[in-house]
């Protein structure tokens, strides 16, 4: 009974990490109408920057070190829209697609160039973590639950309470007209990008505090915040969260079944499935 207890809490504690994904991967898809395959690598460059900053000679504490490794993760998103994908606003979406795939390799390949392939940590020593029912919990895992919970509650007043999150909703539901009314699109489609790149570099820094980095951390939790979008409905914020829930749940009770080092493929699996029977089952709407 412990176990599963055990393996629902990191169920959704995961949860938590890739629904920051999918809801940033998400609101890139509602408002630009494309699947940004280089979202991945902002997740791993965010968990990089914190890296850096903390690391000789700048030294920074891990309080003092993540906003400017969010303003670095949000500089990098910004510019990837200004210099690869705003020349190509108005290509099909096969070509922004091929854009975006070309753009993940530069920026994985970029970030194993500076430091290296192997594995690496925040050097922070893992405490004992408190005890409930059977059930341990460290302080960064509580950490890692508040910050999810805040980001999403933050994310769902500006985007249904505010005037700037309806000028976003309404670029997504058409650009030419929400153009014609005379809302600024540029400007919305700005501010989706900083937080589609600050919920991806926030994400990433958690799931480094509960694991490690790597350069490839960035493929494997694209795939499963494409799977929690897929699952919640492209473009449901709420979906995304459900969706990322799920996942998280999916896989660490998956691990009581079968080995661990299919821990992965559990995503995959579900990824691959949904798009076989019905990639909208949740929230979504089929077109």
């Amino acid at each position: 009974m412990e176990y599963l207890l055990q393996s629902i809490l990191n169920g959704i504690l995961a949860g938590c990490i890739y629904a920051l994904f999918a809801m940033g991967l998400t609101l890139i898809y509602g408002v630009l109408n494309f699947v940004n395959f280089a979202h991945g690598e902002l997740i791993m460059w965010g968990a990089y920057f914190l890296y850096l900053l903390m690391a000789k000679p700048i030294g920074l504490s891990l309080p003092l070190a993540i906003i400017p490794a969010l303003l670095l993760t949000m500089i990098l998103g910004l510019g990837t829209d200004r210099f690869v994908f705003k020349p190509l606003r108005q290509a099909n979406r096969l070509t922004l697609l091929i854009a975006s795939l070309g753009l993940s390799f530069l920026l994985r390949n970029g970030a194993q160039f500076f430091w290296g392939a192997e594995i690496r940590t925040y050097g922070f020593e893992i405490k004992r973590g408190m005890r409930f029912w059977g059930v341990s919990i460290t302080s960064n895992q509580v950490a890692i639950i508040m910050a999810s919970i805040v980001c999403i509650i933050l994310l769902y007043l500006l985007f249904y309470r505010s005037r700037l999150g309806k000028s976003m909703r309404a670029v997504s539901d058409s650009l030419e007209l929400a153009r014609v009314v005379g809302i600024d699109s540029k400007r919305a489609i700005q501010l989706t990008w900083i937080i589609a790149s600050l919920l991806a570099g926030l994400g990433g820094i958690l799931l480094a505090l509960d694991t490690n980095l790597q350069p490839g951390m960035g493929l494997i939790n694209l795939v499963k915040a494409f799977a929690a979008t897929l699952l919640g409905g492209v473009g449901n914020l709420w979906g995304a969260l459900l969706g990322g829930i799920v996942i998280g749940l999916a896989e660490n009770l998956g691990v009581l079944i079968i080995s661990p080092g299919y821990k992965d493929a559990i995503a995959f699996g579900i990824m691959v499935f949904m798009l076989l029977i019905r990639p909208s089952i949740l929230f979504g709407k089929q077109e």
